[in-house]
């Protein structure tokens, strides 16, 4: 290095010495791999219809007649219920260990994020009316189901609730994990929105940007009073879906607030529930009492 002085030749070399002792320390510590399921995949066939995507999947030793429609998180899509690392696979573990005849799943996408809304202002909207008219095409794939159940993890927990509430007598049972229920509208004041984040310990950049992603498919809050879920819940009259909710305590979306409400105004209105309050962040899941509600 001719062009630079001895003593900036000696602070260029320790510089790029420091640099290459980093990143061979952050190369070293870096996650080496993840941590997987031993299970059998199930069979799966995928279709299109409209904006909809869906997988079916049953299970390499039987079905028990019962259909799941799986409405999965943000980021995701129908190909996600044979992923050895999510949590998916630990269900399906759990039916082969106990030898429980499980039913066919169904993933259901409209693609990375989307929310299920009756038609409104927004252009978005519509996708439940839609997700409701294709129930008998999928049909076809599946056959007619004894029973139909609904199953979702986040931003599917919220499409599950707004699903089986909207049509009670369309399906038989409700799963919906770390669902985005909220006990004030995404319309609220900015300062009752701060109050909210910080009574649940959310995360507000999350808190924030789920009110916005909202927003693109309710226009105000009467459109938004048609799909939160402790709204719908009021139309109970006791012959409604069985509810399963779960929701891990410290959840950066500030979810398990919303969710223990539901679960206590589903009991008053006389719903069958399950409420798993657990012990950790968001989408914690108990794999175990989720796969027996789901088979049974």
């Amino acid at each position: 290095m001719p062009f630079l002085r001895k003593p900036y030749r000696k602070w260029l070399i320790l510089i790029l010495f420091l640099l290459a002792g980093y990143y061979g320390w952050t190369k070293i510590t870096a996650p080496q791999g993840s941590q997987k399921v031993s299970f059998i995949a199930a069979k799966k066939s995928c279709h299109a219809a409209g904006r909809l995507n869906y997988c079916v999947y049953r299970a390499q030793a039987g079905t028990n007649g019962n259909v799941v429609y799986h409405l999965h998180g943000r980021k995701l899509d129908a190909h996600i219920w044979n992923d050895d690392t999510y949590w998916t696979s630990m269900v399906q573990a759990d039916w082969q260990q106990t030898k429980t005849l499980p039913p066919i799943v169904v993933v259901v996408s409209y693609g990375p994020t989307w929310l299920l809304t009756p038609k409104g202002a927004k252009q978005d909207s519509g996708l439940l009316d839609d997700f409701m008219a294709k129930l008998p095409e999928i049909d076809a794939k599946t056959g007619a189901p004894a029973q139909r159940l609904l199953l979702g993890e986040s931003m599917g927990g919220l499409n599950v609730l707004i699903a089986g509430l909207s049509h009670p007598q369309r399906f038989a049972k409700i799963a919906s994990l770390c669902p985005g229920v909220y006990a004030i509208s995404p319309f609220a004041s900015f300062s009752a929105m701060r109050a909210t984040l910080a009574r649940t310990g959310a995360d507000p950049t999350i808190g924030f940007g789920i009110w916005l992603l909202a927003k693109t498919y309710v226009a105000d809050a009467a459109e938004w009073k048609r799909v939160s879920p402790l709204e719908l819940v009021k139309r109970a009259d006791g012959d409604y879906p069985a509810l399963y909710l779960s929701n891990g305590l410290y959840d950066a979306y500030g979810n398990f607030e919303g969710s223990q409400m539901l679960a206590t105004q589903a009991a008053q209105r006389g719903i069958s529930v399950e409420w798993h309050p657990l012990y950790g962040g968001h989408c914690a899941i108990d794999t175990a009492s989720l796969a027996r509600f789901l088979a049974s």
